[in-house]
């Protein structure tokens, strides 16, 4: 491949960034929460199940807020400042999770870290137009969520450090954790600033006298406009399905490991060990889409997930869910890299935010229905198992609806 511009690396560096509170999110803050939790007297099914409806909150807010702010961002000078005020909201929440004590506020922190973070990623990935071109989109894509992976563990690497160790330092848990969070709200802002003085904006709509009552007229229109593209629409309906399993068992991985009895630090340990063996993998399918088609990586990634699902429903071994940290890392940075790029070459790119706006409601939405569907199942069964046997349906529905959507682009072409 070709030598990545500065700006496409610099557009990259916020896949580092961000993907440092992602790994947080996924590890250390699940058991945090549910050390705290268990210390006043929560359940493990109740605190696994708050903490689903908890990140289930965070996609309502995203997904409602998502179009709107995609369209007002299309216009000329927005995008920039929009991206700005939610990446700081991320940040600020990261490093805000190391004030409370009560596991309530603890959820509330993370809700508001979780949809700066997940705001900001609606404005990121349409930046994605303006930072190269149609032919090298499925390549940069995946060097993002490669590098993304591999360069959170540095800020990781030296929390868990305090995490692990913090006795032999001679400091409490904590204020160990206090660190971590600090230390990782710290990496995300400073790896972002180079995109933030790099970037413009070299696709948008005109500005208006009204820009803010003009982005709703043009919300409504996109939505009509999307209906009337089948391939797009058959797309973001797949997209909804399969990719709720993705998020769901990012979001919930590491609940669901300590229920079924791993220790804290196996979970932590073998978490990390997926963002390091994803890199070369996120790399590889990036090279593999030079001479496979996309939509056929996509669907390979689909049928893997689903057997991640099958496996994940008689894990009850710490040996087996290292097994399955491999087994996810393998597709996760390719299904996520690749629908990205595929989605950003069927839409227009003068309107590529109020398209991924939508697109992010799609998948936004099916976390939400994932999560909230592990919650409930969880706590009427009284086991996480439950939740998780909803996600292979999921999955095998999100499969036959890509490949309706990809026999109608393939009609429409």
């Amino acid at each position: 491949m070709d030598k990545l511009t500065n700006l496409e690396k610099k557009w990259i560096l916020y896949d580092v960034g961000n993907s440092a509170f992602v790994l947080l999110t996924a590890t250390i803050i699940p058991i945090y929460y549910k050390n705290i939790a268990e210390t006043s007297g929560i359940t493990a099914a109740d605190s696994t199940a708050y903490f689903s409806y908890a990140t289930s909150i965070v996609t309502i807010i995203v997904a409602v807020l998502g179009p709107v702010l995609g369209a007002l961002a299309d216009t000329k000078g927005f995008k920039k400042p929009v991206f700005t005020f939610f990446m700081m909201m991320g940040v600020l929440g990261c490093a805000g999770l190391a004030v409370p004590k009560t596991w309530l506020v603890f959820l509330v922190v993370y809700v508001l870290a979780k949809v700066g973070l997940n705001a900001s990623l609606v404005f990121y990935d349409a930046m994605l137009g303006d930072v190269t071109t149609d032919e090298r989109m499925d390549v940069v894509s995946a060097q993002g969520y490669a590098w993304g992976y591999i360069g959170s563990c540095v800020p990781f690497i030296f929390s868990l450090v305090f995490v692990l160790f913090s006795e032999n330092i001679g400091i409490s848990g904590n204020t160990a954790m206090a660190i971590a969070f600090l230390v990782n709200g710290a990496w995300w802002l400073l790896v972002t600033l180079p995109l933030l003085k790099s970037y413009e904006q070299k696709h948008y709509v005109e500005r208006t006298l009204h820009p803010v009552r003009d982005s709703f007229g043009r919300l409504a229109g996109i939505f009509s406009e999307i209906r009337r593209k089948p391939s797009v629409w058959c797309f973001l309906l797949a997209f909804f399905f399969y990719i709720d399993g993705v998020y769901t068992i990012i979001d919930m991985a590491t609940s669901y490991g300590k229920d079924v009895g791993i220790s804290d630090t196996n979970l932590l340990l073998a978490l990390l060990l997926t963002q390091v063996v994803a890199f070369p993998c996120s790399v590889l399918f990036g090279f593999l889409s030079k001479r496979v088609k996309n939509t056929t990586l996509i669907q390979v990634s689909i049928i893997g997930y689903f057997g991640v699902v099958l496996f994940a429903l008689q894990l009850d071994k710490t040996w087996e869910f290292w097994f399955l940290a491999v087994w996810v890392a393998v597709f996760q940075g390719a299904i996520q890299s690749l629908s990205r790029s595929y989605f950003a070459k069927i839409v227009p790119k003068e309107k590529a935010t109020e398209y991924f706006g939508f697109f992010d409601i799609f998948g936004k939405g099916a976390a939400f229905m994932g999560t909230m569907l592990m919650g409930i199942s969880t706590q009427l069964f009284d086991t996480s198992r439950a939740g998780v046997a909803i996600l292979a349906v999921m999955f095998a529905a999100g499969f036959l609806l890509f490949r309706k959507a990809v026999e109608r682009a393939e009609n429409a072409a």
